[in-house]
């Protein structure tokens, strides 16, 4: 069997799928997300709300890593985490984040920049409960981010947890964990398109009415 190529440089494609205009985009990135989003998840693709959640430490180290998302609407896009967790603690030191969603069996990726807050805690706590019953465990039997000295570790607090909680509804809300909601000052929208000249339109929050966007595209 012929070996794969290992050069990254040589794994060239086409993106031919499709193409993002002006005339076609609506005048707020709401919109536009929603529709891509539903396309993600009717093209049946693997965790379509998967997404890569940039942030930056107090110092300005950056850190990245995929998380859910667990809602979108006009306020912001929702996730989840332990406060106490590397991401967390970025937060609480710098409340800004970058959100890149990728999906690339539809040549397509979005960018999401803004400010963070904390959601209400009737929200996180909403959300905990409707969680499965492992998940709900797992949030407290994993110390987000701290070293641990091997998986045995883990599984033998989940399994005393279970023993602690053994239905559902008697799992409390951790005080440790809840949601964020990252408000959105900029939106990009990438369409992948032949010979490099890919369509990149970017949404940039105005100040004056509420809701009111400055749509630019921006070259590839």
């Amino acid at each position: 069997m012929d070996r794969l190529p290992t050069d990254p440089a040589a794994l060239r494609i086409s993106y031919e799928r499709g193409a993002l205009t002006e005339e076609s985009a609506p005048s707020e990135p709401l919109a536009l997300f929603t529709d891509w989003f539903a396309d993600a998840v009717n093209a049946g693709l693997p965790d379509p709300n998967a997404m890569v959640l940039a942030t930056a430490s107090a110092d300005g180290q950056p850190r990245a890593r995929t998380v859910l998302l667990k809602g979108f609407k006009e306020d912001g896009f929702q996730f989840f985490t332990n406060h106490a967790s590397r991401k967390g603690r970025d937060l609480a030191e710098n409340p800004w984040a970058s959100l890149l969603f990728l999906w690339h069996p539809l040549q397509r990726q979005v960018i999401v920049m803004g400010r963070v807050e904390r959601l209400p805690e009737e929200e996180s706590a909403a959300y905990f409960r409707s969680r499965p019953y492992g998940s709900q465990i797992g949030a407290w039997a994993s110390r987000q981010s701290s070293v641990v000295s091997g998986r045995e570790e883990l599984e033998d607090r989940f399994s005393k947890l279970t023993l602690k909680w053994p239905e559902p509804d008697s799992v409390p809300v951790p005080d440790f964990w809840g949601g964020y909601r990252v408000i959105p000052d900029s939106v990009e929208f990438w369409q992948g398109r032949p010979d490099r000249l890919h369509d990149r339109l970017r949404y940039t929050r105005e100040t004056g009415p509420p809701d009111h966007w400055l749509r630019e595209r921006l070259a590839p």
